[in-house]
């Protein structure tokens, strides 16, 4: 039987390879996954990527402005804590911004980062509940989705883009930053290995749950390859504008835009 502490289940308790491989059992490790690691979450993704990631995230804030420059209304996947939200915001001052994500701990503290934003930053992003499975928008509503680490954690790829042409107007943008499957075996094999250690350690050290950044190697071992994900994104109606890869193929900013 499944420990459960303070309404959530102990990660190290679910069999892991088998919740990646399931969509239907995934979000159930994933979501708790990311409301046991919310308080420490952006100091992990600074530290795990050696101050990496706001640059990244920066590239591909640059991608998104440069090809939806006049984006009115902008969905934020698998938001977080709202850093990349907010920064949409910041750099498209006509558009909303709503960020979505499953895990109410990543909300809460979207909503405090809110509070503390000036009014007329803050009357502009929402924070709602949910996730790439059913996004919360209406059919070719959006001009612009933003996606930060989404995708990877999504219970099933191809509905996940599926809904992000849904929700996209004719020629809107879809702009991710996400780990990748690196193509070469060697790399892969020194790449996993280096996530599943620190992770594992730095999981033990903050939270006592090993797995809770330990699943980030896995997990990437159960995803695609940046190319593989461009075509998945093919065939659910998106044309690549650009991708821009990092790591060897470990991290990749792909730029898509809806037929």
């Amino acid at each position: 039987m499944t420990r459960v502490r303070y309404g959530v289940p102990r990660l190290r308790d679910l069999d892991l390879e088998r919740h990646l491989a399931d969509p239907e059992l995934k979000p159930r490790f994933v979501t708790p996954m990311f409301d046991l690691v919310a308080p420490r979450y952006d100091a992990f993704t600074r530290l795990f990527s050696f101050g990496m990631d706001q640059r990244w995230k920066a590239e591909l804030l640059a991608m998104a402005v440069g090809a939806a420059g006049g984006a009115e209304m902008v969905l934020d996947v698998a938001c977080g804590t709202g850093d990349l939200a907010f920064a949409v915001a910041r750099a498209l001052p006509a558009a909303s911004v709503r960020g979505v994500d499953p895990s109410r701990e990543m909300l809460a503290r979207a909503r405090v980062r809110r509070t503390a934003a000036p009014s007329g930053l803050a009357t502009r992003v929402t924070f709602v509940p949910g996730d790439l499975g059913r996004l919360p928008a209406a059919d070719a509503s959006v001009d612009l989705v933003t996606a930060g680490y989404a995708f990877r954690n999504a219970a099933s790829l191809p509905v996940a883009l599926a809904e992000c042409a849904r929700v996209l107007r004719r020629g809107g943008v879809v702009a991710s930053l996400d780990f990748y499957r690196p193509p070469s075996a060697l790399w892969r094999a020194l790449y996993l290995a280096y996530l599943r250690v620190a992770g594992n350690l730095v999981g033990w050290w903050w939270h006592r749950e090993p797995v809770a950044y330990g699943y980030i190697a896995p997990s990437i071992a159960a995803h695609v390859t940046a190319d593989e994900f461009a075509t998945a994104a093919a065939h659910a109606g998106f044309d690549e504008c650009e991708r821009r890869t990092r790591l060897a193929g470990g991290i990749a900013l792909h730029l898509l835009r809806r037929r």
